[in-house]
């Protein structure tokens, strides 16, 4: 391979003035002799080019992610990489509709799912849970004992500190532990790992995504959250989910808020993932949920209430907020089973559900698909 036709292609995208950059892409290598090759002829560059800060690496997939200005001059390299967009991604909680609220002890969604029955039993100690989302309240009393250091893609140098409030949410309704003012999480004592990957806007790209799950992977955490997806595909994000996967970790991805019957969003659409539908109070599908034979199981996602940022509340709907009861689900079940691999666990998790109830506009034809978590179920079918 030519690297210094290949680097120079790099250096020109990243050269360009706004608003002429190229937009970002991962680029991946085949083989990693040259993947390794290439990042040590950029580690020489960045002395040259001040702009080669802009580009990071994933070693899981081989990848470099670097504004690209001409793609196409890339395809004569098409034996030894592969090309692709970096794609925006999304946050599947709805923020439009999140409002203060107050909660003391366990909330709703929680003890649907019979949560509390199974703390006599397990908690979830020591289980290290990934949360690639906007951060977490490092301050917060309902998380004071639930929260390692994690890592800030955005900014290395500083926790990943939240300054969004969904991160927050999905990490309080996993292993909140404030018995006393607050609320409790269904794994209290699981360990949260938070990968801040998304912005205050709750954006972020494919490469935030990739970099988070690599993080995840290296530093052996047993369940990864990802409430977020997006409607194209990726083969980046298949790569190091894969791996992810390969590693022994279980993957858990919201489906989106479409209320698509036979859709559902990426990653939550790959195989290696439990993908995870949204229920109400009364278990029924939630209007905003996707469903479908896509949705491996569901778990309460409508107007739950969890912990914010400066201390407080929030009242929010999405199948990112399922996603964070199915998590704290299978970390009760690790905790106590620590030996199931992630295809047992997806097995186990989608034979120990619960009926849905249909809704009243529901027909003959239109059969429901699937059920609702139960991690007392959940608990006696891993036998124990």
């Amino acid at each position: 391979m030519d690297y210094t036709g290949f680097l120079h292609q790099l250096v020109e995208g990243m050269q360009r003035p706004e608003p002429e950059q190229g937009r970002r892409h991962l680029i991946r290598f085949a083989k990693p002799k040259q993947y390794e090759a290439c990042l040590l002829e950029l580690s020489r560059m960045r002395n040259e080019f001040t702009d080669l800060g802009t580009v990071r690496s994933s070693r899981l997939t081989r990848s470099i992610i670097a504004p690209v200005h001409n793609p196409e001059e890339l395809y004569r390299y098409s034996d030894d990489i592969t090309v692709e967009e970096d794609t925006a991604i999304s946050l599947h909680g709805t923020a439009l509709h999140s409002k203060p609220s107050s909660v003391q002890g366990v909330p709703w969604g929680v003890k649907q799912i019979r949560a509390p029955k199974v703390w006599s039993v397990s908690t979830g100690h020591r289980i290290k849970i990934g949360v690639i989302d906007t951060g977490a309240d490092y301050q917060h009393p309902d998380l004071r004992y639930s929260l390692a250091r994690g890592i800030n893609l955005l900014n290395r140098s500083m926790l990943p500190h939240d300054d969004n409030g969904h991160g927050t949410h999905i990490a309080g309704t996993i292993a909140a532990a404030n018995s006393t003012a607050g609320m409790i999480g269904v794994a209290p004592r699981s360990l949260i790992y938070p990968v801040k990957a998304f912005d205050h806007n709750g954006s972020a790209y494919v490469s935030d995504i990739v970099l988070g799950i690599d993080w995840c992977v290296r530093n052996r955490v047993d369940i990864i959250n990802m409430s977020f997806g997006m409607k194209t595909r990726s083969k980046a994000l298949l790569d190091v989910v894969n791996r992810a996967y390969q590693a022994g970790i279980v993957i858990v991805a919201s489906s989106g808020n479409d209320g698509k019957r036979r859709s559902i969003d990426y990653p939550a659409r790959y195989p290696q993932t439990i993908s995870v539908g949204a229920t109400d109070k009364n278990r029924r599908i939630a209007s905003f949920s996707n469903r479908g034979s896509y949705v491996d199981v569901y778990a309460p996602g409508d107007k739950i209430v969890s912990s914010w940022v400066q201390g407080k509340h929030h009242e929010m709907s999405g199948t990112s907020m399922a996603t964070s009861h199915v998590s704290g689900a299978i970390a009760l079940l690790l905790a106590k089973h620590p030996g199931l691999t992630p295809a047992e666990i997806k097995t186990l998790v989608k034979r120990s559900t619960v009926p849905l109830r249909a809704r009243k506009t529901t027909t003959a034809k239109s059969k429901i698909r699937g059920g609702e978590i139960d991690a007392l179920k959940l608990m006696q079918e891993g036998g124990g």
